[in-house]
């Protein structure tokens, strides 16, 4: 699985969150709600359709693709690659890439379509599955459950977001605090590619709890306007890391590779789950293509973009993999030597994850709160929905303190909620939209099922495998805790 911000009629939300002065949000990795003012009456009879309005220029709507594609999920992709073999990870990423590509792609086009058929200047990702849904006679009368359903799934990955959040910053703190009276200026790998640990420190759960009380007051936030300044400078630092970051994995490569080029059936699962968490961006593109000046334009930007995302990805993946084998950790910022160049990275990473939290954690809270508070006394809303903010914020650290395995939680997210987003909803909407209207050909009926079964195939193994190891690991730690005090 990868944070920008920007703020706009509308409201976005994906994996990185950049600031700019319109009113809708962008975030990591990949997820859109929009919240738009009713659409215009239509044009007067006579009266040619005028334009609709949009802002964003082919660079500017370049720029925030890639903010929205790029994210944590990144930084666990060497894992993935060595989940899935030297050789095979890369084709499978790219073959990964090219599916996502394209199911953004369907959604473009119904989109399109539907907004059309409707007199809509635009609709957002659940809208369109309901008026999908609405092509179907047998179908009509459900067609909410259609926008419900992508929105329960757009609350579930961005709650998973920031339970990976949770866990990144444990993990990554505990590693500075544990090595920071050894911290040197000398950047050479130790003996097994990793940050040495020298002083024990609490368990990565504590540190979790540690956060909790400042992740709080962060979404207490009344604006998010008020956090764009901070979340520019921590694009700017990401940006600083992670160039660092493929600096030293493409200085520190050790020849000859004695890697397996293809991994552990068992293990691909994983692969999957972690790869779709990274490309899950879907949730952008309606939005973007909805502001740019020329939309006709977007398609081209899509392709652009996505080409640079899935270079990055495999990249920095194989790359990753090849620098630290088989000590690859979740995240590859673990990995990075003991000195105060890298320690600063994690630092800087880790500032950039915490700001992002408030706005990744924005789309559920606006979803879930407003139906609650709209039953609420007016004199009662602000503490209720501070409460409300609270419990949230409290229920995703204990779903991250019951799991405290950065790479499972990724590929957890990723295949629960991701593969829907990415890869199955959008073939199963060009059916709802173009098969009863006779204009979907029998061999795209055939691909849309094919992609759809495929992420169904990596919902299910997917969440298994990430479930059972999560067990495994758990069940070891416990058996290792409980031997320690026999000893003792």
């Amino acid at each position: 699985m990868s944070p920008p911000l920007s703020l706009s009629l509308s409201l976005s939300l994906s994996h990185d969150v950049t600031p700019s002065l319109s009113l809708s949000l962008t975030m990591s990795p990949p997820l859109s709600l929009s919240l738009s003012s009713p659409p215009p009456p239509p044009p007067a009879a006579g009266l040619p359709d005028l334009p609709p309005l949009g802002s964003a220029s082919f660079c500017q709507t370049l720029i925030h693709l890639l903010k929205g594609n790029i994210g944590t999920g990144l930084l666990g992709l060497p894992l993935a690659v060595k989940n899935a073999g030297l050789v095979l990870g890369p084709i499978s990423l790219l073959c990964m890439g090219i599916i996502a590509v394209h199911c953004m792609r369907l959604l473009v086009k119904c989109s399109h379509h539907l907004s059309e058929k409707v007199d809509r200047p635009s609709l957002s990702y659940g809208e369109a599955m309901q008026y999908g849904m609405e092509n179907v006679s047998w179908l009509r009368r459900h067609s909410q459950w259609g926008k419900q359903t992508v929105n329960l799934f757009l609350i579930i990955t961005q709650l998973g977001f920031c339970c990976v959040y949770f866990v990144f910053l444990s993990d990554n703190i505990k590693q500075v605090v544990e090595a920071a009276n050894a911290t040197t200026f000398s950047c050479q790998m130790n003996s097994t590619n990793q940050t040495q640990v020298l002083v024990p420190s609490f368990d990565s759960r504590l540190y979790m709890l540690c956060f909790l009380p400042a992740i709080v007051l962060l979404v207490f936030t009344p604006d998010l306007r008020y956090l764009a300044p901070l979340s520019l400078v921590a694009n700017l630092m990401m940006t600083a890391s992670l160039i660092l970051i493929y600096f030293y994995s493409l200085t520190h490569i050790k020849f000859p590779i004695d890697l397996p080029k293809v991994g552990r059936a068992q293990d691909y699962p994983l692969f999957f789950g972690t790869a779709i968490f990274a490309f899950e961006g879907i949730g952008v593109v309606l939005p973007l293509e909805n502001k740019m000046q020329r939309p006709q334009k977007f398609i081209p930007v899509l392709y652009l973009g996505m080409s640079i995302v899935t270079f990055l990805y495999i990249s920095l993946g194989t790359i990753g993999y090849m620098c630290f084998g088989e000590h690859i950790g979740g995240s590859i910022t673990l990995n990075l030597p003991n000195c105060w160049t890298y320690q600063a990275v994690k630092l800087l990473y880790c500032f950039g994850i915490f700001i992002t939290f408030a706005l990744q954690f924005y789309v559920p809270a606006e979803i879930l709160i407003p139906p609650v508070l709209a039953r609420v006394q007016e004199r009662w809303q602000t503490p209720v929905n501070l409460l409300l903010r609270t419990l949230m914020v409290i229920f995703t650290c204990a779903l991250a303190v019951l799991i405290p395995e950065l790479d499972l939680v990724i590929s957890l997210v990723g295949s629960v909620s991701s593969s829907f987003l990415a890869l199955i909803f959008p073939p199963i909407l060009q059916i709802l939209t173009f098969h009863p209207e006779g204009a979907l050909s029998p061999p795209a009926t055939v691909k849309n099922v094919a992609i759809s079964l495929l992420g169904l195939l990596g919902f299910l193994t997917g969440t298994y495998v990430a479930l059972e190891q999560i067990v495994a690991r758990n069940s070891l730690k416990h058996e290792e805790t409980f031997s320690s005090f026999r000893v003792q």
